[in-house]
């Protein structure tokens, strides 16, 4: 082999270990950071979450009060019930923190707002698609259902059973 050849051969030979030198530190930046935007990431679910796992953790520990209450059997029916109702009116606030009200209540049948989940029959034509009872409250979010309210409606039939839709 020449020397000229030996030579260009030479300088592929360090062009290839520079080149492949270069691609391991290039390796090596990219899991760096890789690892550190997954940290990025992880922390801020973390901080993203905590608000509400905090305000989780003090209405944990406002059913244990409740709950060991309970055990000791030092509430009247009286005091039971209104600690129960503090209990509900706690985790509404809690909701309501986070933008999630109750639906207003409505007697009509609305289809953007309710899901029938029992059908009555209706005692006359006006009660036609009239709200019973609710069975489960429904909620929104930002003015955007959350979850509808789940209701028994009125149906009427003039043959005189449940009319079904």
């Amino acid at each position: 082999m020449s020397t000229t050849t030996e030579a260009k051969l030479e300088e592929l030979v360090n062009l290839m270990r520079e080149r492949a030198s270069r691609e391991d530190g290039q390796q090596r930046a990219f899991d760096a950071l890789y690892e550190e935007l997954k940290q990025y990431k992880e922390d801020f679910i973390f901080q993203a979450e905590k608000p509400f796992l905090l305000d989780l953790l003090l209405f944990y520990d406002s059913l244990s009060w409740f709950h060991q209450s309970l055990q000791r059997r030092e509430m009247s029916p009286d005091v039971v019930n209104d600690s129960f109702q503090y209990l509900l009116d706690e985790f509404l606030e809690l909701l309501y923190r986070r933008d999630v009200v109750p639906a207003e209540n409505n007697d009509r049948f609305d289809r953007k707002l309710h899901k029938a989940v029992r059908v009555m029959p209706a005692p006359t034509p006006g009660d036609d698609w009239k709200v019973e009872s609710v069975l489960k409250r429904g909620f929104l979010r930002n003015e955007k259902v959350l979850r509808a309210e789940e209701v028994s409606v009125y149906r009427h039939n003039p043959d005189g059973g449940a009319k079904q839709d």
